[in-house]
């Protein structure tokens, strides 16, 4: 068996097939768009690293608030319900 791309009659046939079908609804608008990915900048990394890492801080604090204070223990299974 190959390994990694191969030159296989029977992929180039299915590809050929595929194109004859007139294609429609969303693959058609699908088809017809070109999309582009590009890497977020510095600032855009920096931005989403400093939302995840605060709302890991706040769960953090949440837990140890959940298992050492009693009122808010209450205050949160009174919620939960």
């Amino acid at each position: 068996m190959n390994k990694g791309f191969s030159d296989n009659q029977d992929t180039v046939e299915s590809e050929l097939n595929n194109e004859d079908k007139p294609k429609k609804g969303l693959s058609k608008i699908l088809a017809e768009k070109k999309f582009t990915y590009t890497l977020p900048g510095k600032r855009q990394i920096n931005i989403f690293a400093t939302v995840v890492l605060s709302l890991n801080f706040l769960m953090i604090l949440g837990v140890i608030l959940f298992f050492n204070n009693q009122p808010f223990h209450d205050f949160i299974f009174n919620v939960g319900k």
